[in-house]
């Protein structure tokens, strides 16, 4: 079975979102709101691309996904934000603009009758990572958005250990300013292993093939349930890393049927789905 890499990515189609609106004055605070056809009021996702926190990797590769969803009845309010390289990214621009592009959905949702009681917040890879702290930032990121649970594609999740790896260059180094022991604040504020436990659902797609951040995903949930939480694992076993964001891929009916049950449910018990010659069996 051939797996994707990032050169994939380059090949997503690109399908142009309903509106495209500023949060903020910097040309990269922005978000895409893409709206189902029909009558509202609509559950919502926020929606926050990964990319190693990187300059060169932008919103452009997930809007496939961002349009499948919408497609399959979900709004989605996709958040740009800055990122290693481009001016102001890093810390502590990035995080401010995440948080601050998620509660832009808020004044937007009398405008698109978006239901506010039914939003989640997703996010792959690095983006994962910015969508679980959204659920439990610290206050000096005081949050308008109150989802009702997190779905993280493959998260890159303990901000502590990508660093002693020297993921991506190390671009962690680069993304706090410096290591976890010159600035371990920082880390406690923003890394989401350092956020828990968290006090919604948590669903969490793994690929079976991701060897790269496969551990540090093991690592997160590991972590997750000694703070007391018990995430939902949805074991991908066609997928590496970039599969989950893919809508042709077989990956595909995991990642909506995880959306679906994240908008849906208040609480959940743990339990593992897994998906064999693109069907779904789910033993829980």
């Amino acid at each position: 079975m051939d797996i994707m890499d990032s050169s994939a990515l380059a090949t997503f189609p690109n399908p142009a979102a309903d509106h495209i609106i500023s949060y903020g004055e910097d040309g990269l605070q922005f978000g895409e709101l893409r709206l189902p056809s029909g009558e509202g009021p609509f559950p919502a996702m926020v929606l926050i691309h990964g990319g190693c926190w990187l300059a060169e990797f932008d919103i452009a590769h997930i809007r496939n996904l961002a349009a499948a969803l919408t497609a399959a009845g979900i709004a989605t309010w996709t958040v740009e934000y800055r990122r290693v390289g481009d001016p102001g990214g890093g810390w502590p621009g990035t995080f401010d603009d995440v948080a601050a592009g998620a509660d832009h959905l808020v004044p937007l949702a009398g405008k698109f009758d978006l239901d506010l009681a039914r939003v989640v917040v997703a996010g792959h890879s690095a983006g994962g990572q910015l969508a679980i702290w959204l659920t439990n930032r610290p206050p000096r990121w005081p949050a308008r958005l109150k989802p009702k649970a997190v779905l993280a594609l493959a998260p890159a999740a303990d901000l502590a250990y990508l660093h002693g790896q020297e993921f991506c260059g190390n671009v962690v180094e680069q993304l706090m300013g410096g290591s976890p022991s010159r600035y371990p604040q920082r880390y406690q504020l923003v890394s989401a292993t350092q956020r828990l436990p968290l006090s919604v659902p948590q669903h969490i797609v793994m690929g079976e093939h991701d060897e790269t951040w496969g551990p540090v995903g093991r690592l997160y949930l590991e972590k997750a349930r000694q703070a007391g939480n018990s995430p939902q694992i949805i074991n991908a076993g066609q997928s590496g890393h970039f599969e989950m964001i893919d809508p042709e891929s077989s990956t595909w009916p995991l990642v909506l049927q995880a959306a679906r049950s994240a908008l849906s449910v208040d609480e959940i018990d743990e339990c593992t789905i897994q998906v064999q010659d693109s069907k779904i069996d789910t033993p829980c």
